[in-house]
């Protein structure tokens, strides 16, 4: 008996090339985490792949993982334990579990208007073209200027194009400069062994202190971008899919009930995931599956060498391939071009959301109040 792929689930050159869509913000994330707190590399790639493929499994769709960001910023930042990490992981699903189970998740995104959600979308856009453009590109000197004008250039001639999607050739060049000039592969082959994630069990002290740690300024930004900015991600480019903010917050606590117990990073959806896996051919679960299965293949056998194997993606190609994501996430406001009222209050969360320390919390409490206040009283009417 012949076995056939569902048709949401598909394994081919564009699929190949959007599963690379994301990598530029999730790598540098995990590498510094992982290199930063200690944390073991095996349980941290294994457990984030098969989140991916069991996203892509249960949506079909280009739907992939990322790690929480505010955690990640300041795990780095303050250097904390990897216990922390996993009470906080811990905490903010069962936190989203309640959240969905009650609709209370889905009353708060029905309430954000949709000039809002575009103000999130744009400034993360803003956030993450900063970063490849200030940290990444620059990172290797002339080297890295030259490899990210070539990404760049690759990326415009191809972009679009079905029958040799771009981010195959942007990675290859990363490859070829990696295999010349970077990787030791005496050490890379010499460090090949199987391993496994960790078993662990969180403390209530671990669950306690990661909650306010690093669980509270996560819970805006995993509100904000995870579920409101993801689902109006989705309904923009697959509109016959009829996504629930429920499925996101399902999906969402159950990775996280999942990770710590396994010593894996605390994970979440992204809009700027979902626009950069599609960007760049993405169109099933396959691109999300193939992902995965990278991250899989990193942490069950080269854990022990993974710094050597990572040097694979060099910054510069991971910084052009996250513009490009950051473009596509930022293009999504052209639908409320017309209206000046609705790109003032868009353009206002973006800048607080980019600008400001936790800005995506006090950008959605500032955009829903202009909303309201340019309803209620018609301020702006010289607009």
């Amino acid at each position: 008996m012949k076995f056939k792929l569902p048709q949401n689930i598909r394994f081919n050159r564009n699929e190949f090339s959007g599963s690379f869509g994301d990598i530029g913000t999730d790598l540098p994330l995990l590498i510094g985490v992982v290199l930063t707190c200690k944390l073991d590399p095996a349980s941290i790639f294994i457990m984030f792949g098969v989140m991916q493929i069991m996203t892509g499994f249960l949506y079909g769709i280009p739907m992939p993982v990322q790690p929480l960001k505010a955690m990640a910023a300041l795990m780095i930042a303050q250097q904390l334990s990897g216990n922390i990490l996993f009470g906080a992981g811990l905490a903010i699903g069962v936190l989203m579990l309640i959240l969905t189970f009650t609709n209370v998740l889905d009353w708060i995104v029905r309430k954000i208007p949709h000039s809002v959600v575009r103000g999130i979308q744009f400034g993360l856009g803003l956030s993450l073209a900063s970063l490849a453009l200030k940290d990444f590109v620059p990172s290797l000197g002339l080297n890295g200027y030259i490899l990210a004008a070539i990404g760049f250039v690759l990326i415009i001639l191809f972009i679009g194009n079905r029958k040799f999607p771009p981010a195959i050739f942007v990675v290859l060049v990363g490859v070829l400069y990696a295999s010349f000039f970077t990787v030791d592969f005496t050490s890379l082959f010499g460090s090949f062994d199987i391993t496994f994630p960790t078993f662990y069990v969180p403390s209530h002290n671990d669950i306690i202190n990661g909650f306010l740690i690093l669980g509270i300024p996560q819970i805006a930004l995993s509100i904000s971008n995870s579920v409101i900015a993801t689902n109006r991600t989705v309904s923009d480019l697959f509109p016959e899919k009829k996504l629930t903010v429920k499925k996101i917050g399902y999906t969402y606590s159950l990775m996280n009930l999942i990770n710590p117990f396994f010593s894996g990073f605390p994970t979440c959806h992204g809009a700027g995931g979902i626009a950069g896996h599609y960007n760049f051919g993405g169109r099933t679960g396959g691109s999300v599956i193939i992902y995965g299965s990278l991250f899989l293949v990193i942490g069950l056998f080269f854990s022990a060498g993974f710094g050597e194997f990572v040097k694979f993606f060099p910054k510069p190609i991971l910084g052009i391939i996250l513009l490009f994501e950051a473009l596509a996430l930022m293009f999504f406001i052209k639908d409320i071009t017309p209206s000046r009222k609705c790109l003032f209050v868009s353009f206002t969360v973006a800048l607080i959301a980019f600008m400001i320390p936790y800005g995506y919390a006090i950008g959605l409490i500032v955009g829903i109040l202009l909303d309201y206040l340019i309803k209620k009283d018609g301020i702006l009417n010289h607009f």
